[in-house]
This record gives C-alpha cells, sequence and structure tokens, in this order.
C-alpha cells in the first residue's frame, strides 16, 4: 500500500550556499500555509557525527533541538520559518549512517555478508529519510541534501534518492537549485552551468522535476525556456529564485513564482486553501518599515563568520520587528576589548549582548564589556558564557574576589563562582556529552524574567558543561545579583539578574534557538525595548 506522505527532496548545483535551506523552508512554509503538515529534513555529507564538535569557524552555529540533539544551523532556519519544533530525526549525517551501519554489523546483523555502500549504507539512509513520514504523521517531508552536486560524500545520498524514485510506493519529487551567473562583461545570463550541474545529476540517474535558479537578475522567458529544454523540465517547472532583500522575502517570491503550485500538481494534490501568509507579511512589514532604531553591540569570539551567532542575530531581528525597531547589530570581537578601551568601543551602543561561547580566548574582554554595561546602566543580555562572564565580573569586581574565574578557564582558581557540573565530571569523551535539550525553570516573581515570559515555569534549551556554583548564591544575592530563575528537579541556577540596574539579565541557557518570526523570544523583546527607553531616555532627559 503506497505511503499517504509525500517527499520532496531538494539538492544543490554549481556552488554551495546557494540557499538550498531557505528555499526549503520557504517552499514548507507555503505548504503548510494552503494546510498541509510539512517538516523539514536535512541530511549532511560530512563523517562527524554531529556539528557538536565543530569549530564555529568551519560550519556555522551548532543548533539544538528540545530532544537534545546537536544539528546543523538549518534547522533553525525550518524551525524559525514553520514555528514547529524539530527533533533529532530532522538531522542526519553520514557519521551517524556509517556509526549505526557498523555497529550492526559488530552485532552480527549482516553475519555474513559483506557489508558494501550499497545496499547497506543507502538502505539506512533510506530509512532515515522514510522515518520522519512514518512516525510523524506528516503530507509532506522536505529532505534537504548538503552539499552540492558531484561532490564524491554526497554521492550516497543522491543514490538513496534514485533507489527510491524507483520504489514502487513511494512518492517523491527532485527540486535542484542552481546558479545561473550574471557576466558583466558580455552582460549575459549564463545557462551552462545549469546545464552542467543537471547533467552530472543525470549521470547520477536522478532526473530532477523542478529547477530552481538562483540568480542575481530578472531570468526573461527565454532564459527559463532554454533551461527547461536542455535539462528535460517543463518550462513551469523552472523557477526564478531571485536575490532577495531578506530570507524573509523568500516565501513571497516563492509564491509569485507559483512554486507551491507546481509542487502541489507534482504531487497529484490539491491546491487547498490559498496562502495568504497575513501574520508573516505584518512581521516582514515592520521589519522593512521600523519606527525607530537601536545599536546593539553583540560581543563574540567568532565575530568573522557572522554564522556562527544566526539563532541571536536572527532572534534580535523577530525582536526589533515586535518593537517597530531597526536594531542595527554591532558586531564586536571580544578580544578587541580591554579594560582601557572598553567605553572607546561600547559608548555609543544602547544595548549590550555577550553571546555564547567555549574557551579561554576573548573571555577578559567579555568581562570588561559587562563591567561597563553593569556600572554603566546599559541594557545588558548574557547568554550561557555571557552569564557565566556575568557572574566573574561581579565576584571580581563587587564581592572583591579578584581571582574569581570559571574552572573551564581556570582549573585552579581560589574563588571557582563558575564550575563543572556534577553530571559532567565522569566525563571525557566530548561528542554529544554537555547538557544538551530542554530543561525546566522556575521563574521568579518581581523580575525581568517574569515580566517577559509572564509566567513561573517555562523550558528553554541548553548546550554548556559549566554551572553557576551555589556555595556563593547567598553571598552573591546579598550584594545585589538575584538568581531568579531556578531549574526545580536539581537546583541549577539559569538566570541572574541586578538589581538597581534598568535591565540587567543572564541565562544559562540558549533562548535564541525558541525564537521564530512569528513567535519572538520574550526576553530578546524586552531587551530590545529596555534599550529603546534607555535610550529615548538619554536623548530627552528629564528637566530639573
Amino acid at each position: 500500500m503506497p505511503s499517504s506522505t509525500k517527499y520532496i527532496f531538494v539538492t544543490g548545483g554549481v556552488t554551495s550556499s546557494l540557499g538550498k535551506g531557505i528555499i526549503a523552508a520557504s517552499l514548507a512554509k507555503l505548504l503548510q500555509a494552503r494546510g498541509y503538515s510539512v517538516t523539514i529534513q536535512k541530511l549532511d555529507p560530512y563523517i562527524n557525527v554531529d556539528p557538536g564538535t565543530l569549530n564555529p569557524y568551519e560550519h556555522g552555529e551548532c543548533f539544538v533541538t528540545d530532544d537534545g540533539a546537536e544539528t546543523d544551523l538549518d534547522l533553525g532556519h525550518y524551525e524559525r520559518f514553520l514555528n514547529v519544533s524539530t527533533s533529532q530525526a530532522n538531522n542526519v549525517t553520514t557519521g551517524r549512517i556509517y556509526q549505526y551501519v557498523i555497529n550492526q554489523e559488530r552485532e552480527g546483523a549482516y553475519l555474513g555478508k559483506t557489508v558494501q555502500v550499497i545496499p547497506h549504507i543507502t538502505d539506512e539512509i533510506k530509512r532515515r529519510i522514510k522515518l520522519l513520514g512514518n512516525t510523524g504523521n506528516y503530507d509532506i517531508v522536505i529532505t534537504e541534501i548538503g552539499g552540492t552536486v558531484g561532490d564524491i560524500e554526497s554521492l550516497p545520498y543522491v543514490e538513496a534518492v534514485r533507489q527510491l524514485k524507483w520504489e514502487p510506493n513511494f512518492d517523491c519529487i527532485v527540486l535542484h537549485l542552481t546558479l545561473v551567473p550574471y557576466l558583466a562583461t558580455s552582460g549575459e545570463l549564463k545557462t551552462k552551468p545549469t546545464q552542467h550541474s543537471v547533467k552530472a545529476l543525470l549521470e547520477s540517474g536522478v532526473q530532477p522535476d523542478i529547477l530552481a535558479l538562483r540568480t542575481e537578475y530578472k531570468l526573461t522567458d527565454g532564459v527559463k525556456e532554454k533551461v527547461a529544454l536542455f535539462c528535460n523540465i517543463e518550462p513551469k517547472a523552472v523557477i526564478q529564485a531571485i536575490d532577495a532583500e531578506t530570507i524573509y522575502d523568500v516565501p513571497n517570491l516563492m509564491r509569485e513564482e507559483e512554486l507551491d503550485k507546481v509542487v502541489l500538481n507534482k504531487l497529484s494534490l490539491p491546491y487547498k486553501d490559498e496562502p495568504t501568509l497575513t501574520a508573516w507579511n505584518e512581521v516582514l512589514n515592520r521589519i522593512k518599515n521600523p519606527k525607530h532604531k537601536v545599536a546593539i553591540g553583540l560581543i563574540g569570539k567568532y565575530i568573522e563568520l557572522k554564522d556562527s551567532y544566526k539563532s541571536i542575530a536572527e532572534a534580535i531581528i523577530h525582536a526589533g520587528a515586535s518593537n517597530e525597531t531597526e536594531v542595527d547589530i554591532k558586531w564586536i570581537h571580544s578580544e578587541s576589548i580591554t579594560g582601557d578601551n572598553v567605553e572607546e568601543i561600547l559608548s555609543k551602543l544602547d544595548g549590550i549582548l555577550v553571546a555564547p561561547g567555549f574557551g579561554e580566548r576573548g573571555i577578559e574582554g567579555k568581562i570588561s564589556t559587562i563591567k561597563y554595561a553593569r556600572e554603566n546602566k546599559v541594557p545588558f543580555f548574557g547568554i550561557c558564557l555571557g552569564m557565566q562572564g556575568a557572574v566573574i565580573e561581579f565576584a571580581r569586581n563587587v564581592l572583591g574576589y579578584a581571582k574569581a574565574h570559571s574552572t573551564e578557564m581556570e582549573p585552579n582558581t581560589p574563588d571557582p563562582v563558575i564550575y563543572l557540573m556534577e553530571e559532567q565530571r565522569s566525563i571525557t569523551e566530548k561528542g554529544g556529552t554537555m547538557r544538551l535539550g530542554a530543561y525546566p525553570c522556575s521563574v521568579e516573581k518581581n523580575s525581568n524574567a517574569f515580566d517577559s515570559y509572564n509566567k513561573e515555569e517555562i523550558s528553554e534549551r541548553h548546550r554548556h558543561r559549566y554551572e553557576f556554583n551555589n556555595k556563593y548564591k547567598e553571598e552573591f544575592e546579598k550584594a545585589g545579583m538575584k538568581a531568579t530563575g531556578i531549574n526545580p528537579n536539581n537546583d541549577l541556577v539559569e538566570i541572574v539578574e541586578l538589581e538597581n540596574h534598568p535591565w540587567f539579565v543572564s541565562v544559562q541557557f540558549h533562548p535564541e534557538y525558541k525564537s521564530t518570526v512569528i513567535n519572538p523570544h520574550p526576553l530578546f523583546v524586552n531587551f530590545i525595548k529596555a534599550s529603546m527607553l534607555i535610550k529615548e531616555q538619554k536623548m530627552h532627559p528629564a528637566s530639573n
């Protein structure tokens, strides 16, 4: 009996970074708006089991799901666009595939057989692809294949797609995203790279059903017809994917191209509701037509690659839209900040956010930043290591523990105000061993956190090994740094705030992971709101 779930595979050609994840998320958004239950899956061709041990310079941000999976940053796009949580099953890597197959071989599952890429690796890929459709009750599963067609690493995934297209009870189509470059010297859009990309896909036995052509300039009907002719595709299935002002424009651009209708026709599905995207476009309008503007400093150690803080940057955009405010993010490397230049670098900011990270590099710059924000009453938001930095700074400069530190950076500190979690002390492996995923937190009333959430019990996602040392908690609270969020199960301090400060909130968790276009995260919303208020007070001080 045929599966009721339909599948769409999204592949890429010519070059990487064309935006397969955004195209997949935009298509999913349109199909969702038409009344279909949709999810998206990412297949990553690297041999790491997950991106958790990858340097952010290598692969950008590591996104974390509720169930504790460390995943590709594209899952963040999926959640932000669809407003639906993803899980471990939404991200599959070559490392995980091979690990599973090798474990099966060691346990005797293939006893007597030679274990090979075909069929054993491709069978496991197919099983993972089908997993969401079999267990998630989705109408449509969109599966994005990482990398570029022609890459050695991607070949088993393309082969799995070829096999699935021939399975009688498996209903799927392939959308291929490729590039049509513009040559200024001749003033022409060139289709040859696309033709070669499709040829490479055909050599692997896969005929794409739809082509999305990434372009800087509007495609003529002649260009679309030429591509269709040479790539065995009907002209209406050649879709223009033109550069957009913002990624949040892409669903509307794909709707204008009728990508959703083409897909539904290919899958023999009814159009159902017309996708109005009303709430989406209200947010987009606020992004494009702000009434205010604030400058927010994002202080981190991976500033050279902004994708390292992708979810934070997007959460700031969502919060800005909620406040009808354009947020000018000032990307500031924490290593560039010292006690001598901190005022010069930060004095023109309306708010300061100290970002997560690991290791000693740049930590003293973050601590100097936090000291400046505390003393000068600048709205401050610390996330994960940002919270730990706030605790260290307070211990040194308010409590008088001059050598206070985290045992991550200084194992022999006499005052370990941040130290290794009890559950982490026997762990020696790095991959997938941190405190990961969603955990509960009880929020104290009469706090900025409660004013943001407007509820006493919350759940947030974590990714850390070190925690606030409760041995110092009473002393901190007496001096004015309050623990306003506590994990009810293990007494872990999740949120700290300063008394007598307009807005100083630091959190051990990662709120940026749960911010979406339609539901911006309340802490980010109130952080931007506080920054706006302080800016207004500076511009219009009360007359004496």
